[in-house]
């Protein structure tokens, strides 16, 4: 018996044509001060892609790939799909599960790691959505998950095997996430450690994303943690360094080679395919520093089969049994129910499901 009755994957959400772009980007930024010329300068990165987001068509593979594995290993409930920003919205998708009789849900979040943006931020938005018909729980940070780190493991050792034979032996991983305010980083967690527990557990990934690549190719390389896609203001601090400009860091430095690897994303969605494929890749190509990058972990069946495994595991946290779970790095396993003040809104409290506060 499981205490829910349905499952819901929780994700940001994406325009899915030209004419979408400044209405989504206005979306993510409500409320920010972002003036237009900025968004329409941020939508023309969509244009290079026909208007169209990835993220979209990847939770719909996710979706798909989901509902099969949990009709086969459990918990066998039905699978929908709403999102922060774009069709299908949250607020759409909530009340139709009401009304197909779903009362208790649980969530699951395409964001592995503790930050505002990345959990606090859904919590509220599902609270918005459904606070006063539905009872909704989620599955925990899963940055340390084998399932989620096992197909970065293989995806950088296929992307080092791209590189000329001749610099591969010294190439440097450059582990990647989304940058966000320093302030919003050391709040993450409540873990006290610098950049919280938003740094500390990139730090975890990347290190043991490292040290498995090292056992299974012989080799023991240097990396970095940078970050990616900034999108505050000027005069506030946003995490550093910044992705390109760390690529020529290292062009200084002599490093003969780079691998990317985008560790802080569970698909290849607009900040991979843009600030990676096309912006630091024309960094890269100005230098002259061989470049290849890692896919992200998409439908894998290890990353598939892990969200199954959370499920279970908070069905079991649901039903009275102890909480516990997999987990290969010492910060893991995250916590089943956020604590009181984690990763608070930097605007001031707002209510949210699946904590204690």
């Amino acid at each position: 018996m499981t205490p829910y009755d349905a499952v819901l994957l929780v994700s940001f959400g994406g325009p899915q044509g030209p004419d979408e772009v400044l209405p989504f980007l206005e979306n993510v930024t409500r409320g920010r001060g972002i003036p237009r010329e900025r968004l329409v300068e941020v939508g023309a990165h969509y244009q290079l892609f026909g208007g169209v987001s990835p993220i979209n068509a990847q939770n719909a593979a996710l979706l798909a790939a989901l509902r099969a594995e949990l009709a086969a290993t459990g918990p066998d409930l039905p699978v929908y799909w709403g999102n922060r920003n774009w069709d299908p919205y949250l607020v759409d998708v909530l009340p139709q599960m009401r009304a197909d009789g779903v009362r208790r849900v649980l969530a699951v979040v395409t964001a592995a790691y503790s930050s505002y943006s990345g959990c606090r931020q859904y919590r509220e938005n599902l609270y918005d959505a459904a606070a006063d018909t539905l009872v909704i729980d989620k599955v925990r940070q899963y940055f340390d998950h084998p399932g989620f780190v096992e197909p970065f493991v293989d995806t950088t050792i296929e992307a080092l095997s791209e590189l000329p034979p001749g610099v591969a032996q010294g190439a440097r991983l450059v582990f990647t996430t989304h940058s966000i305010p320093t302030a919003q980083a050391d709040e993450s967690g409540l873990l006290d450690a610098p950049g919280g527990a938003y740094v500390a557990q990139h730090r975890a990934t990347a290190q043991l994303v490292a040290d498995r690549v090292a056992a299974e190719t012989g080799v023991i390389r240097e990396w970095d943690l940078v970050f990616q896609s900034r999108s505050g203001l000027p005069s506030q601090p946003w995490l550093e360094p910044d992705v390109s400009e760390h690529l020529e860091q290292l062009s200084v430095e002599g490093v003969p080679a780079v691998v990317l690897v985008p560790i802080g994303f569970v698909s290849d969605h607009m900040e991979v395919v843009y600030d990676l494929d096309v912006l630091a890749r024309e960094t890269a190509d100005g230098l002259g520093l061989p470049m290849t990058r890692a896919a992200t972990p998409g439908t894998d069946p290890r990353f598939v089969a892990m969200i199954a495994e959370l499920a279970r595991e908070r069905c079991a946290v649901g039903a009275g049994f102890a909480a516990g779970g997999r987990a290969l790095s010492p910060l893991g396993p995250w916590r089943d129910v956020c604590l009181a003040g984690c990763c608070p809104n930097p605007r001031g409290p707002r209510p949210a499901v699946a904590g204690s506060d």
